[in-house]
């Protein structure tokens, strides 16, 4: 049994935003930031002050579109910027200490923030899901378990290595902070042919100009993340009332068990259960393929270790994880219960982000209705069970 603290208020998240992985979490869009002046508080001599007392090795020159970026994530942000701050006490020191692993600088947590706002189960348009927003086949790449019971990408520990290796290897390639964070974005091969096109100059502000117009602004608004994190406290939010941390214990699970097995024996409400755990798709545990864990909130801890094991995999097994239920869920043909319900495809939706919003996966929403390509059309009818 693992014990930690879980920064995070369970009401303010049970519900992840859409977001635009190319985007800035809540921010506006990259081509607005880069081509406003925006009004700040504060005059450009303090700011040029203090982006100079930043970490050099992520440091870059001020000019208006790093300006930009400062002066939106210190000024313009308001509640999702407090939000991320709060959640910043628990994430942090599991990304610092995971860095440190890894050898690298500990500021890259920054990049989680721009990602997903520190929101575990953040889910782009485009698939990108996560705190650290990978994409399906980079996810695969590095290691992650994606599967019809589990997506590891919203396994903080887990994707945070992940995105370390991930990380480290753009950084071994490019041999530039600067554009090993761009390529984090966009990929090497975008960032390598943005270097080809600015006569093999490897500064950022030379490569700038060739890089995706969707990845321009991105180390910018890393530095202004990370400016704003190194001073929201004179932007106003000193005010902050961060939540107080809440305990949790992990347990080892060598079964498959139901979220609602745990909440009928036990009593941990069934939402805190998905929420403690985003990454388990169909609400089961699947220990039965491999030890596997699950968050309790340590409220809960006396009463789970109370109670004898085999009657909570036992209880109800019959109902919520039948010989046929688990057979049709490593099948991707059907959910683990519950009644059909239609979704109209609106603009910019993808399978990707219908299954999240749902907690099912592709292949179960591909074989539902019998799609043999992913691609969708506006008013098309998608039916999950």
């Amino acid at each position: 049994m693992l014990k930690r603290l879980y920064a995070i208020v369970i009401a303010l998240t049970l519900v992840s935003p859409v977001l635009k992985a190319q985007e800035p979490a809540d921010s506006l869009t990259v081509a607005g930031v880069d081509t406003l002046h925006l009004a700040s508080a504060v005059s450009d001599s303090v700011l040029i002050f203090r982006l100079s007392a930043l970490n050099p090795i992520f440091s870059l020159p001020f000019n208006e579109v790093v300006r930009n970026y400062m002066v939106v994530y210190s000024e313009k942000r308001g509640a999702n910027m407090h939000q991320a701050m709060a959640y910043s006490s628990y994430y942090f020191p599991i990304y610092e200490e995971t860095f440190r692993r890894y050898g690298l600088p500990l500021e890259l947590k920054y990049l989680a923030v721009v990602e997903s706002m520190l929101k575990p189960t953040a889910l782009s348009r485009a698939g990108a899901l996560g705190q650290w927003q990978f994409m399906y086949r980079t996810a695969r790449a590095y290691g992650l378990r994606i599967d019809s019971y589990i997506d590891e990408r919203m396994d903080v520990e887990k994707a945070t290595d992940a995105a370390a290796r991930y990380l480290k290897a753009l950084y071994n390639t490019l041999g530039d902070w600067p554009l090993a964070i761009s390529a984090y974005n966009c990929g090497s091969g975008n960032v390598n042919k943005a270097i080809r096109r600015a006569g093999g100059k490897r500064d950022f502000w030379s490569v700038y100009p060739y890089l995706p117009r969707e990845t321009r602004g991105y180390m910018p608004a890393f530095v202004g993340m990370m400016y704003a994190f190194s001073y929201h406290f004179d932007a106003g939010a000193d005010s902050l009332a961060v939540p107080v941390p809440v305990q949790v214990d992990t347990f080892e699970v060598h079964k498959n068990l139901h979220f609602k097995q745990i909440s009928e024996v036990v009593g941990v409400p069934e939402e805190e259960l998905k929420y403690l755990n985003p990454k388990y798709y169909n609400d089961i545990v699947p220990g039965s393929g491999g030890t596997c864990t699950v968050n309790i909130p340590e409220a809960w801890s006396e009463a789970y270790l109370a109670v004898e094991p085999d009657s909570l995999y036992n209880h109800n097994s019959s109902i919520y994880l039948t010989d046929q239920v688990i057979k049709d869920i490593a099948a991707g043909s059907v959910a683990g219960g519950g009644s059909k319900t239609c979704y109209t495809v609106k603009k910019g939706d993808t399978l990707s982000h219908i299954a999240r919003r749902y907690r099912v996966s592709v292949k179960q929403l591909m074989s539902w209705n019998h799609l043999r390509s992913d691609k969708l059309r506006i008013g098309q009818k998608i039916y999950v069970y």
